[in-house]
């Protein structure tokens, strides 16, 4: 662990600018002394463009050097998938877990302070993830799916043809999960993302539906890829590998210039 701390510190920066920018955003477009907010008045316009706001923090953190040192997981969820698959290390998996729950409380620490009171606004409430109107039932049952999908995709495009697309493809799918999904559950698929936001709000409404829907959604991705593929076919806990960049999962050493 003491020779993999640059990439423990980068799963914390990586997943508190996220939130930093999640923090922005939803603050611009939501805020109700926003100016943003007065011109956008359609509700779903101003999520769809928080949720094409995201998607396209998450693919410029993919595919950013730190990103593609670290593998950019930036969610427990994920790196608990790649534990499974015997992809990371357990020392590894408990460093990259505790970094993501610190840097993104970090991040959202850094927004408020940044932000001032208008971050905390109701309307903003840090970028917390809540329930919908329907209650806890049907975010739960939101969450499983769009987790799901979100791992399943992860394994089958990096193995194939189409890796290097990885970090574009899960980008579109944060950007299409918040466009459709937010309304049932807030679209968290991230208990590190949620608890960020849950803590200095003080927001903890039916918080262990994104402790626990985010994992199960991706454990049962992870088994649908192994009904159809061998452990072994599992690609490199990575979302983007480059020769680079060391990786501290397989061994692989940058290349001399």
């Amino acid at each position: 662990m003491t020779r993999h701390w640059p990439e423990y510190a980068i799963e914390a920066a990586c997943l508190g600018l996220f939130m930093i920018s999640a923090c922005v955003f939803v603050t611009l477009l939501e805020h109700p002394l926003s100016p943003a907010r007065a011109v956008l008045a359609d509700p779903t316009l101003r999520r769809v463009l928080v949720g094409v706001a995201m998607g396209l923090t998450a693919i410029g953190l993919i595919y950013s050097p730190w990103g593609q040192q670290s593998g950019a997981h930036m969610n427990p969820s994920l790196t608990l998938t790649y534990l499974r698959l015997g992809k990371i290390a357990p020392a590894d998996a408990f460093g990259y877990v505790l970094a993501q729950f610190a840097g993104g409380f970090a991040g959202v620490l850094v927004a408020r302070v940044v932000l001032g009171r208008a971050v905390a606004d109701a309307a903003v409430n840090y970028a917390a993830t809540v329930p919908g109107p329907w209650g806890p039932g049907p975010a739960f049952l939101g969450e499983l799916p769009i987790s799901f999908g979100m791992m399943t995709m992860v394994l089958v495009v990096s193995n194939s043809r189409l890796a290097r697309l990885t970090g574009l493809f899960a980008g579109v799918l944060v950007a299409t999960y918040i466009g459709i999904e937010a309304p049932l559950s807030g679209m968290s698929i991230n208990p590190a993302r949620s608890f960020a936001s849950a803590l200095p709000g003080h927001i903890w409404t039916a918080f262990w539906i994104y402790l626990t829907a985010p994992v199960i959604g991706m454990q049962l991705g992870t088994a649908a890829f192994l009904a159809v593929r061998q452990p072994g076919s599992a690609p490199c806990a990575k979302l983007h590998h480059t020769t680079r960049e060391r990786c501290i999962h397989c061994g692989h050493e940058p290349t001399q210039p």
